[in-house]
């Protein structure tokens, strides 16, 4: 009899724990429901100017790229085939391209080693933080009045080339006016790239490097084996966001060459300018679209460099 009696007290305690674990766990799990609710809250207006800003008119720009923009009749791929066969279109992505394989490179390169010399030089560190950021404070009208001064034809470098001997040349108006473009770009956003490596360096533990250094590692050896392991984060990061202001140096070669700049820094930003202008928007809807998952597409390949670095 006793032990029936323990054997019903431990059940009924047994029991009692469950029902207190699993009130336990509700409480839980409603707790972070609310909390999720609060969140979805907050996100709500963001979630909602975001779809009716960007992803409703991007829909809409989807279902144009079937239809023909007068008539409204669909006509299925046409617009793509047209815009695929388009001189100025297949003109505007190989500058754009070419552009990008050209400055981004160079841009992450440059940073990463300014910020490597910055990173050991802590006296002057401020200074030179200012200084290489000056660039991205100053506005657009003044970086163009500038760049007519310097590049002009009678500009300040023609200037230096006739006084020691050479002809002029006329920068904007020839192939080189891509290399402008590309030392625009590179002026413009060396100072922030390199503020982002800093911040990855910084986060690399100093015990590191002593560690290293106690078992003989030079200065190479610790770049290789621990400073460019611990900054793949920071390559991803900074590569899309290189890629990104790529497209916002458009400003000054607009202002600087207008509409139809010369051949060689014709680029999409110009040939969507020309195209709203001239209310072509079966061909920019098709083109729209086509960018849109080009750049997805460049996006997901960072994403999968980045996993498989990992």
């Amino acid at each position: 009899m006793g032990r029936i009696i323990k054997s019903i007290s431990f059940k009924h305690r047994c029991t009692r724990k469950t029902v207190n674990l699993n009130k336990k766990r509700r409480k839980k799990t409603y707790h972070k429901q609310r909390e999720a609710g609060k969140a979805w809250l907050f996100l709500l207006p963001s979630l909602i100017g975001v779809t009716v800003f960007v992803l409703l008119p991007f829909a809409d720009v989807i279902r144009r790229s079937f239809y023909e923009a007068m008539s409204g009749r669909f006509v299925g791929m046409d617009n793509y085939k047209l815009v695929i066969h388009n001189a100025a279109f297949l003109q505007a992505v190989r500058n754009t391209g070419r552009f990008l394989i050209t400055c981004i490179p160079l841009l992450m390169l440059i940073s990463l080693i300014l910020s490597l010399l910055l990173y050991n030089q802590r006296k002057f560190e401020s200074f030179f933080k200012t200084a290489f950021l000056f660039p991205m404070a100053i506005p657009v009208a003044s970086v163009v009045l500038l760049w007519r001064l310097y590049f002009h034809e009678n500009g300040l470098l023609n200037v230096l080339l006739i006084h020691v001997g050479n002809d002029k040349m006329d920068f904007m108006n020839t192939d080189k006016a891509f290399w402008v473009l590309i030392f625009t770009y590179l002026w413009k956003n060396t100072g922030y790239n390199m503020i982002l490596w800093l911040t990855g360096l910084n986060g690399i533990p100093n015990v590191l490097y002593e560690a290293a250094g106690v078992d003989g590692a030079g200065y190479w050896d610790k770049f290789r084996y621990i400073t460019l392991p611990k900054l793949r984060a920071s390559v991803y990061v900074i590569g899309i966001l290189s890629f990104v202001n790529s497209f916002k140096v458009f400003r000054e070669a607009y202002l600087i060459s207008g509409d139809y700049p010369q051949e060689s820094i014709y680029m999409l930003q110009h040939l969507f300018g020309n195209w709203f202008v001239s209310l072509d928007i079966q061909k920019m809807s098709a083109a729209a679209v086509m960018c849109v998952i080009l750049f997805i597409a460049i996006i997901l390949v960072f994403k999968k460099l980045d996993r498989n670095e990992e």
